[in-house]
């Protein structure tokens, strides 16, 4: 081969090489410019979730934005302040009234990268899916797929409803349920006391002339039997606030049933076996904690009675936030990856622990009581488990106690008084789903109240 043979090819080659080059730069260029939003989007929120709070708060991309680099400032928890949410304040009085699941937020930062959401601008701008409907297909999968896998509800030949939160779906039940009565009296609402409060209050709110709100289910009893009249009875399951598995009450032609289930999760109670009921309610808040995201579902049996909540749901708020559905895509699809048990184990763990220490400080108190509730084979654990309810039903067993909440307020402990829910003050509801930090002050209130009587 001559020298200008070997030159020329010496020089195709690194033609070559040049020109791949250029091809894979621009490719990257390409794809760089493609991803850039996320990287600049995926940036800004590592920026925000890297800003310390002590562990006794956290910032937000939405928060309030007072210093001066520009970034969020550290909202803390009750009881804590200052910039970093590091100071303690000791006469601060815990707030247990709501039942705000925060208990879950630890199993969500250490599942942070599967869990995230990252929405374009241009996520589903319009009103409806390409099918024309106004609910997620796929994520009405995962949630029949979800049933299927804890055991605690039959999907099988039922409609999905999706609701801003189960609380949306109450008054949609109520709204479809009393199209059946037929008489000129309306529908009575019912449900067994103690009750969760919103069947009364929403029921009242809406004022319709089809519905009424009359009170607790064994003041009705006898009127199933022996008269016309058409009711509509919640029944809660666990209960909200005595954690009791309920059962309905009313029987007959003319009484229909609203099975809420929000609680009926391996968190919160052995699954003894899957509800087979013509309508129940369930809600992402209570198994994901993610009660700010307002997402909850109905399972339906009846064909007419679905259609009646789709009609109520259209009209009230025309479906349920693109945004809101993927999310809640997203963290189902967490809890049914793996062996689709980590969140409940997680979860589990922290209650029973909670209901362990709470159990112990109460068990020396003669003035204050709980309800001790039997255990039972749980069909999901494969295990006898106690129970371990969002609540604790406290009773003040004192004869001038007749004011319970008043007697933890004085302890600088507030909870929700029993009248709320149609019982009479000598009980109070608190919450044990809510911070490690607002469960730990909680305790150290008890423990010094019951000391000292």
């Amino acid at each position: 081969m001559s020298s200008l043979d070997l030159k020329w090819k010496v020089l195709f080659s690194v033609s070559l090489i040049v020109n791949f080059t250029c091809i894979v730069l621009v490719i990257l260029q390409s794809e760089t410019t493609r991803l850039s939003w996320t990287r600049k989007t995926a940036i800004e929120a590592e920026k925000v979730a890297s800003i310390s709070c002590s562990g006794h708060g956290r910032a937000y991309l939405d928060g309030l934005v007072l210093r001066e680099d520009g970034k969020p400032i550290c909202e803390c928890n009750a009881c804590f302040t200052g910039p970093d949410c590091s100071l303690f304040k000791p006469n601060c009085a815990v707030d247990v009234d709501s039942g705000n699941p925060m208990f879950l937020e630890p199993f969500w930062k250490q599942n942070a990268g599967s869990s995230g959401v990252m929405v374009a601008g241009w996520h589903r701008m319009g009103y409806e899916f390409e099918d024309g409907s106004l609910i997620s297909k796929q994520l009405e999968s995962v949630i029949h797929k979800l049933h299927e896998t804890v055991g605690n509800a039959n999907t099988s030949n039922k409609y999905i409803v999706f609701g801003v939160g189960s609380t949306q779906l109450l008054n949609a039940a109520v709204y479809a349920l009393s199209h059946h009565n037929s008489n000129s009296s309306p529908t009575k609402v019912v449900a067994s006391a103690p009750y969760y409060p919103v069947y009364k209050s929403q029921t009242e709110l809406l004022d319709s002339k089809k519905y009424k709100f009359s009170g607790d289910t064994s003041s009705w009893k006898n009127e199933t039997r022996s008269s016309r009249t058409n009711f509509i009875e919640f029944v809660t399951c666990p209960n909200n606030p005595d954690g009791h598995l309920n059962k309905a009450v009313l029987q007959g032609k003319f009484a229909r049933h609203v099975y809420d289930l929000a609680y009926y999760w391996p968190h919160y109670t052995a699954i003894p076996s899957p509800m087979d009921e013509d309508l129940m309610l369930f809600t992402l808040s209570k198994l994901t904690g993610h009660a700010g995201s307002r997402f909850g579902w109905a399972i339906v049996k009846d064909k007419d009675v679905y259609e009646r909540m789709v009609e109520y749901i259209d009209l009230n708020t025309y479906g349920i936030p693109r945004e809101t559905q993927l999310r809640a895509l997203k963290l189902l699809n967490v809890v049914l990856q793996g062996d689709r048990r980590q969140i409940f184990r997680f979860a589990h763990t922290i209650m029973k622990t909670r209901w362990e220490k709470l159990a112990e400080i109460l068990s020396t108190s003669k003035r204050f009581s709980m309800e001790q509730l039997p255990s039972q084979h749980c069909a999901f654990s494969k295990q006898v488990r106690p129970t371990s309810p969002a609540f604790a039903w406290l009773k003040c067993e004192a004869e001038e106690d007749e004011e319970c909440h008043n007697v933890l307020r004085e302890a600088n402990i507030i909870g929700r008084k029993g009248a709320v829910f149609g019982v009479e003050n000598r009980y109070v509801r608190l919450s044990v789903v809510n911070s490690r930090d607002d469960f730990d002050l909680l305790l150290q209130r008890l423990q010094d109240l019951v000391a000292k009587h």
